[in-house]
């Protein structure tokens, strides 16, 4: 789905980020399944925030995070 990203989250345990989509006003983890991958889709969930534009997320029926692109 397409939304607007309201927060970023991350920290420095290891594959640990989250975004506060504004789709459904909730916080939602980025599945983390490989380092790379959580890095990867951060970047772009902070890139679209960053510039104010929304990105289209993909969610896991456990609603996290798996994929997302601008």
């Amino acid at each position: 789905m397409w939304t607007a990203i309201n927060q970023i989250f991350t920290s420095h345990h290891s594959q640990n980020a989250w975004a506060h989509l504004a789709v459904d006003g909730a916080w939602h983890r980025i599945l983390p399944n490989a380092a790379d991958g959580v890095a990867n889709v951060h970047l772009i969930l902070t890139t679209a925030r960053t510039n104010g534009k929304q990105a289209y997320v993909v969610m896991d029926a456990a609603k996290n995070i798996t994929q997302a692109y601008l």
